[in-house]
Formats: structure tokens, sequence, C-alpha cells
């Protein structure tokens, strides 16, 4: 959440400032190494928080992967030590060791403390690979108080060890031991030379990271479960050893030999209208990159890349559309020219072999991509040599030649599935057909309906609500509603708002529950009924943020438990029929304050009253009124309601922008978001009240308003 604040600021420039002249060479700074990464962390990890902390580990992660992929390591191991440093090991090849000739250290050494320094860049050690740039080692070694890393190869154990970035030597255990910057690869011991492998610990650098950045032991689970599925035969072990949920270690195996066919069952929310598909295939195409010459020049050089493609995906008998993409086993959660071409394919060919079936009338409409794709669970890889991503975080799949390649495959298998003439096969064909058409048709339904309400003229708007107090401003952008808790908020409201552009809606108490109700019995209830139809955008799949009426929504409720709950309830009803609305940051919770202080005889230009929103606020003002020997009444109101509030009042602390307080309402993790209301505001009950019970112990009793 985030406020909303209109404080202005101001810079004053002198002449030689302004002109530029005071700005030379020497405030120019060149960053050397990996000064870069610690100076800018957010280019390389995306942010610093815990999100940023979990990349750290699937750069390590992945490179154990990488090894997986070509076919040289068979199990992985992720340890979160008791001391948060984290380590992974595998049973690759290891890192090399020898000395690399042009930089004169030894492979270990270059890979943890060079950028854009690896195997990955050529083709000759990988053929499909995550790690494209040679900076996720250096980078996670630059982001660490402590690197530890050992190389099984040749018959020996090789060992080197790293503070923030610089190799040398640590007398103690822990990130804090004492630090020698000295030394380089040593050998530590003597080993079998059939065993090989790399082990990887680090403590992330508390200077970087922020304070309250941790692992997520969940997330973790999550992309392991997703590696082994994706690459079939691979073991992922995840040991916690922090004793945050037990005191005695606990340890998730990974280990799918189903590969992606497994991983879509896996995914699918519904029960299936056909088999799992598996559409493969592969192709080729041209590009030109550097190539390193035998002189050591860089040389523009066209080479032929080839591209696999590996698609399952099966639908169901529900409607939402469940899609995970990959390239190289690297998650591309936005998508990219893969996801592109893969969906355009779908499309196409469904229409096709609808037009050619008859199942089409000739006076309908081609059938678009949410028809095709409705009730459709699918994961689709590709896998090629020195993929183009947008951005260290490869979120994103640029290589253009994709599209092309993987719309063939899927055209060709996909045709080859809807048209069979095995009995089994067409049966589960025609009903994927028709649940398709079934879905055009109720699109082009709901699509005819709504043009058929947007047709109503200016007289009609008197369908609205009578309660609604609305606004004269038709600028959306501008206008504001505001849902007011009951009756008597509402005539305060009424004389504190401004009818320019602040509408006001008032609600009788607690709304339904629609998160464990049907749309029928939502649409039946009269609050939640006014509310849809005040805001103007219809509901559900029907939902049209860009006929909504008002730029924001803001929940005006009582600052005690009775206004959360209805916060609570009124959000879970924008969340699932009006998402787009919180999801666009239209949706706004204001913040009434607790506490009125009255000053007694105030000095010129300051305020005769004070507001505070919270106890520990108002016990902080009132030791600063004592310290600055401000005098003030005994009396300090507590607010209970806003009732309780005048209009000029309301208008200070809530409603006007000039200094108000809006929380954005906002959703960052969609499937954390679903999980937390079917917990809390879902049909069944024992969840939640096991939820209840675990966390009674951790509320604390002063809060509670009695």
């Amino acid at each position: 959440m985030t406020a909303e604040t209109s404080a202005p600021t101001s810079a004053l420039l002198t002449g030689s400032d302004r002109d530029g002249s005071s700005y030379t060479a020497r405030h120019l700074l060149v960053l050397e190494g990996l000064e870069a990464v610690r100076k800018r962390p957010g280019m390389y990890i995306g942010s610093t928080d815990s999100r940023g902390l979990m990349h750290c580990v699937w750069e390590i992660i992945d490179n154990s992967v990488d090894e997986a992929l070509g076919g040289h390591c068979d199990r992985i191991e992720v340890l979160l030590h008791e001391d948060g440093s984290v380590e992974v090991r595998d049973n690759g090849r290891g890192i090399p060791v020898d000395v690399e000739p042009k930089t004169g250290l030894s492979g270990v050494e270059v890979v943890m403390t060079k950028l854009h320094a690896g195997g990955k860049f050529g083709g000759g050690s990988y053929a499909a690979s995550g790690g494209l740039h040679g900076v996720g080692a250096s980078v996670v070694n630059a982001l660490s108080a402590r690197l530890d890393v050992e190389v099984d190869r040749g018959g020996h154990t090789h060992a080197m060890s790293f503070r923030r970035g610089v190799p040398g030597i640590f007398t103690e255990s822990g990130a804090d031991a004492p630090f020698d910057p000295a030394g380089g690869l040593t050998k530590a011991k003597r080993i079998p030379k059939t065993r090989t492998g790399t082990r990887v610990r680090f403590w992330a650098d508390r200077q970087i990271f922020l304070k309250d950045a941790k692992l997520s032991l969940d997330t973790l689970h999550q992309r392991a479960r997703q590696t082994a599925f994706l690459v079939p035969g691979l073991t992922i072990a995840v040991r916690d050893e922090r004793g945050i949920d037990s005191d005695k270690p606990v340890e998730e195996v990974f280990h799918y030999d189903g590969g992606i066919s497994e991983f879509c069952d896996f995914l699918a929310p519904d029960k299936p209208i056909c088999d799992v598909l598996r559409l493969s295939g592969s192709g080729t195409f041209k590009e030109t990159v550097p190539v390193l010459d035998d002189r050591g020049h860089m040389t523009p050089t066209e080479v032929t890349r080839e591209l696999g493609v590996d698609i399952a995906l099966r639908w169901g008998t529900g409607y939402e559309t469940t899609s995970k993409s990959f390239v190289n086993i690297i998650a591309t959660p936005k998508g990219g020219t893969h996801v592109t071409g893969f969906e355009r394919s779908v499309t196409k060919t469904m229409n096709e072999v609808l037009r050619s079936a008859k199942l089409l009338r000739v006076a309908e409409d081609d059938i678009v991509k949410d028809d095709a794709m409705e009730g459709l669970t699918a994961v689709v890889t590709v896998r090629l040599a020195e993929p183009q991503f947008e951005g260290q975080t490869k979120e994103v799949l640029g290589t253009s030649a994709a599209n092309r390649i993987v719309a063939n495959v899927v055209a060709k298998e996909l045709r080859e599935f809807l048209i069979s003439t095995k009995r089994d096969a067409k049966a589960q064909a025609r009903a994927v057909l028709e649940k398709t058409v079934a879905a055009a048709r109720t699109r082009i339904a709901a699509r005819q309906h709504k043009e058929a309400q947007r047709r109503k003229t200016a007289l009609e708007t008197s369908s609205l609500p009578a309660k609604l107090a609305d606004c004269r401003s038709d600028d959306v952008d501008r206008s504001e509603l505001f849902i007011v808790e009951g009756d008597s908020a509402l005539g305060t409201a009424k004389l504190a708002r401004n009818s320019e552009f602040q509408a006001l809606l008032p609600i009788r108490g607690k709304i339904l529950n629609v998160q464990k109700s049907s749309i029928s019995d939502m649409l039946k209830n009269a609050e939640c009924g006014a509310i849809i139809q005040v805001i103007g955008a219809g509901s559900g799949r029907t939902f049209d943020i860009d006929q909504a009426r008002y730029g924001k929504v803001i929940f005006l409720a009582d600052a005690d438990v009775d206004g959360a709950h209805i916060r609570c309830l009124l959000l879970t009803l924008f969340q699932r029929y009006m998402r787009r609305m919180v999801e666009q940051g239209r949706v706004f919770s204001a913040v009434p304050p607790l506490h009125r202080i009255e000053l007694v005889q105030p000095k010129k230009g300051q305020e005769k009253y004070l507001y505070t929103y919270s106890d520990n606020e108002l016990r902080q003002t009132l030791l600063d009124l004592q310290r600055r020997n401000v005098r003030y009444k005994d009396s300090i109101q507590r607010y209970k309601g806003l009732g309780e509030m005048d209009a000029n009042q309301l208008a200070e602390t809530t409603m006007d922008p000039r200094h108000r307080t809006l929380r954005r309402i906002n959703i960052s993790d969609l499937e954390a978001a679903e999980l937390a209301f079917d917990l809390l505001m879902g049909n069944e009950v024992a969840p939640r009240k096991e939820f209840i019970t675990n966390s009674a112990s951790t509320l604390d009793r002063a809060r509670i308003d009695v």
C-alpha cells in the first residue's frame, strides 16, 4: 500500500548550475569490476527486498540446473543453514579449476569475480542453458558478506572464499569471521577421481539487502518442484535447518519422471475434457552474433540456431486459463515471443478446424484468443542456445524467431489432434471444439447485452440508486467515489465533501461475504448490486474498466474492528468481481484519525487541533508537546466512529486531498492473494479456525478496541 501525499519539493539553482559550467569530468564516476553491482544491485537482481534475495538463490541453483540440462548432473541439494546462509550442492562437472589464459586466474575466480564471464557464451560447454550473461554467480558474490565455493574435480577438492567479491581467507566460520584479503584457489583434500561437483555457500550482505528481506521456503519448494517437472530424472532436495517451523530439519525431495505432461496435470485446477496433449517439434533460424576468432577479435558472424519446442496442454471443464512458459527451464512469467506464437497459433488453428467442420456458422465471427484459451492448462517450453531476454531477470523472451517456430509446431501438432479419426481422440477433440464455440457465443451475447446497456440516454441515469450522492464532474480521472459506512457518517460526509468531484454511496452495515456466495446471491444483495451499478463497469468476466464512472473508489469506514471487517468485505467484492480496479491501483482505503488533541491558547500559525492515527503516535505526540511546554486539554477525544466528527474535522483529516492520507490497495502476488481470501473469507471453516487459533498468541491485546 502507498500513501497519497501532496508535499511539493523545490530546488534553488545558482547561475553556474543553470548554465552547466560547474558540471565537469571530475563529476564522472567509473565503477570497476563488481563495484557497479554493489552500487546498483536492482539492475541485476530486480530489488533488495525478499524478492531480490530469492533471485540470488535462483542464480546459484540455475547454474546447477544448467549442468543437469547438459546431462552432467542428476542431483541438486539446497540447504538453508541455521546461521542464515544458503548452500547449493550438485554432482555436475564442477567449475573449471585450471588457469584461464587471458586473465591468469583460476576458472573459479574468473566465474566468481568477473562480470560477463562463463561457459555459456560460445556454445561449446552448454547447448542450452538458463544462464546467458555470465553475471549470475559474480553478482551473488558481490552482494554476499561471505561466499565459499568448493569444487570436486581431478581427484581433489578445491576451495576458495570471498568477502563482498574480494578473494581471501577466513580464519573462522561465519560471515563476520576475521578475513585476510589474500590467497586464491587451494587444494583442500584428495578425493576419488570419479567424484565431481560444486558446492556454493553464501551469506547475503545486510549492507545491501533490507532488514526484513528473508527467504521463503514455500517459494523455494514451488521453484524446486517446477524445475524437477521440467528436467525429468533430476532430483532436487531442499533442506531447511533454520528451525523456524520445526525443531528438527525439514527436508522435501522433488523428483518426477513424467516431465511437463505430469506438470500440466499438476497445475490443472479442473476436471479434464481431453487427455494431456504433447506438441513437440523444432525449427531453425539464422542470426548474426559476434564470434571470437583465432586472433581474439569479435567478428560478426551469421550462425544457424536450432530451437526445440515442447508443449503440454489440456482443456478442462473450468473457465480460467492456467499457462506457464519457460526458456531452457527458466520461467518467463511475463511471456515473450514463444507465448505469443503459441496463443496466436492455437486461435488460428481452431478457427480453421471450426470452419471446416461447420461448427461455426457462416454469419458468426471467428473465435478470439480468450475463447480458445478458456479452461486451458498449458506448459510452453522452448530450448535454444543464447536466447535473447529482456534484462538479467529473464522474465520476457525476445528472440523473434521463436514466434514463428512455435506457431508452426503448434499448428501442425494441434491440427492432427483436432481432425483425428481415432474414436477416443475424435470425441475429445469434439468436446474441445464445442467448448470453444460455446465460449465465443457466451462472450458475444455478453457484449451485446453490455452494448445495449451503454445505449441508455442521460435521462436514464435516474436508475442509479437514490441514496447515491453523485458528483457534478464527468472527468473520470478526477472523480472519486466514497463508499461510506452508515447513514450517520453520510450526513457529515455530505457537508465535508467537494461535490464537484467527490461522490458518496452509503452502505448499511456489513455487505454480503461474496467469497462463499454464488454470483446470483451477490447480485440479489442490495448493497453489492448498488456498488456494481454505481461504478457502471459490470462485474466478473464482463467487467470493463474503461467504463468505470470514477477514477478512485475509497472505502470510508470507522477506525475500529467493525470498520476493518467492512473494508475486508468490500475488498473481497472488488477482488472477486472487479479485480482490474484493484490491479490498476484505483481502490483506496481512507485513514481517519483515532484521537484529537486540543491545544490551550495555541500560538499564531499553530493549529488548535492535532490529530493522531494510532496509540503509539498519540504517545509520541504528547511527549513532544510536553517537551516543548505546549499545553493541551487533558480530555483527549477518542473517535469511536466517523459520525462523531463534524464536517470540518472530517474534511481536514480524511476527505480533503490536500491533507488526507489514502492507502492504495494493490495485489503484488495474485496466487497468494487468492489463497488469503479463500482462507479468511471462504467456505472452509476448519482452516480458518486453525489460523485464528495459531495466530492468537501473536496478537497484541492492547490493540483490541474494547
